[in-house]
């Protein structure tokens, strides 16, 4: 008995002995290997996370390039637009500056005219003496009296028939009376008289009262000096007196027409 137990912890020993060398040795085999295994690991860790980090660099890269793109075609669109902008500004511009002289053609085309009409009004303004006598009538009166006769009206209405056509003229209505009688009573008799032909031609002819100038002499500007009965009777007397400046005027036209003509056929227009 006691030498199997014996036997039995020598092979137990020895079992044991086995193991542990066993074990040593494969913890010294391995461990180097091991070793390499974690450095391997380590070493691809390292790689991944490089890899990682590229990749991230990458994607930076990519979206300043993204961004730098965009901004370029911005950019570029922009300009696009600003030229197309300056373009159309140049050419309102030249809109503008050809509506500028056409204005100003027509603007000395206006002072020309203008220039052309007060020298016009100039000359008609010079000529005012160009009021000519156009036609007269002597309206007699019998002794105090201021009513018109038959004959006076017929006369007055042959006057008005040859100046209405005229649009330039003025009528002068003069009254006289002759030398008997109280001087200042004869000049009020004479306006009488004058007032006669002025309420006739302006109530049966419809002349307007501005173009008839009228005032009452009494005895002055006698036509006849004396006192003979003929010579009275030819001193009670209104005289009318039509002044026309038409020709005058229509001279003045023909000119201007004249020279506008000339002016549209000159070859510098």
């Amino acid at each position: 008995m006691k030498g199997f137990l014996a036997t039995t912890c020598l092979v137990t020993g020895a079992l044991l002995a086995s193991g542990c060398a066993t074990k040593k040795y494969v913890r010294n085999t391995t461990a180097p290997v091991q070793a390499k295994v974690d450095q391997v690991g380590e070493q691809a860790n390292r790689n991944t996370q490089s890899i990682e980090d590229t990749r991230g660099q990458l994607k930076q890269v990519d979206e300043r390039a993204q961004t730098g793109i965009s901004a370029a075609q911005e950019k570029a669109a922009t300009a696009d637009q600003h030229a197309a902008t300056a373009d159309q500004h140049a050419a309102t511009a030249d809109q503008h500056a050809g509506e500028a002289m056409n204005r100003a053609t027509q603007a000395a085309q206006s002072a020309d005219q203008a220039n052309r009409g007060v020298d016009g009004l100039r000359q008609v303004v010079s000529n005012l003496d160009d009021y000519k006598l156009q036609s007269s009538v002597m309206v007699p009166f019998k002794f105090n009296q201021y009513v018109l006769s038959k004959d006076a009206k017929e006369d007055l209405d042959k006057l008005v028939g040859d100046v209405k056509p005229d649009k330039r003229f003025f009528i002068a209505v003069e009254g006289y009376t002759d030398n008997v009688g109280n001087k200042d009573y004869n000049e009020a008799l004479s306006r009488r008289r004058a007032d006669s032909v002025v309420q006739y031609l302006v109530a049966q002819h419809d002349i307007p009262i501005y173009r008839i100038h009228m005032v009452g002499l009494g005895q002055q500007k006698p036509l006849e000096e004396g006192n003979t009965r003929a010579a009275r009777a030819k001193n009670r007397r209104v005289e009318v007196k039509v002044f026309s400046a038409d020709q005058a005027v229509a001279s003045l036209n023909s000119s201007s027409s004249k020279s506008s003509a000339s002016r549209t056929t000159s070859p510098n227009q």
